[in-house]
């Protein structure tokens, strides 16, 4: 299990953060999705950050530079990535692929949410924040957790760091 280059603190919620989140923290053409994200990111800092996955940060760079209406400049999604380093980063391993492929069977999902799930376990996530998923099914022990179906309960309990999500 990768060690993160700063600590982070959680005192009980521990947040995978997917990439649709990040992605829509950044587009300002989403609406309320970015409004949401925008306020979900700014309570995870605020909160100390959450985790995340190379493959959410790999994916983040190419579609908030190729794929959003407006899409950023190389040079400020670099920048933006750098300033979530400091967040509690997981990295697939050989061990993590092989886990995924055995969620991708045992639960019926694509392999790419596998290996985000898998990192999220491996990061010792609680909860997994994604609109990719079934919100409020349970997978290797994490919740899923669709911030934009109920966004303002979601912050709330965030900011407050309770476990009930």
């Amino acid at each position: 299990m990768a060690t993160p280059q700063h600590a982070t603190h959680y005192t009980t919620v521990k947040p995978f953060v997917d990439t649709n989140i990040l992605l829509y923290a950044y587009d300002k053409e989403a609406g309320s999705r970015h409004a949401a994200a925008k306020a979900l990111t700014k309570a995870l800092w605020q909160q100390n950050g959450g985790i995340l996955s190379t493959q959410v940060l790999q994916e983040f760079y190419v579609n908030v530079t190729r794929k959003i209406p407006r899409p950023l400049s190389p040079v400020v999604a670099r920048n933006i990535i750098r300033s979530y380093c400091v967040w509690h980063i997981e990295q697939a391993s050989c061990e993590s692929v092989l886990y995924a492929s055995e969620i991708q069977e045992r639960h019926r999902v694509s392999f790419w949410d596998a290996l985000i799930i898998a990192t999220a376990v491996q990061g010792g996530a609680d909860i997994l924040l994604s609109e990719d998923l079934n919100a409020g099914q349970i997978i290797e022990g994490v919740l899923i957790v669709n911030p934009f179906e109920d966004s303002d309960s979601v912050l709330r309990q965030l900011c407050s760091n309770q476990q009930d999500i």
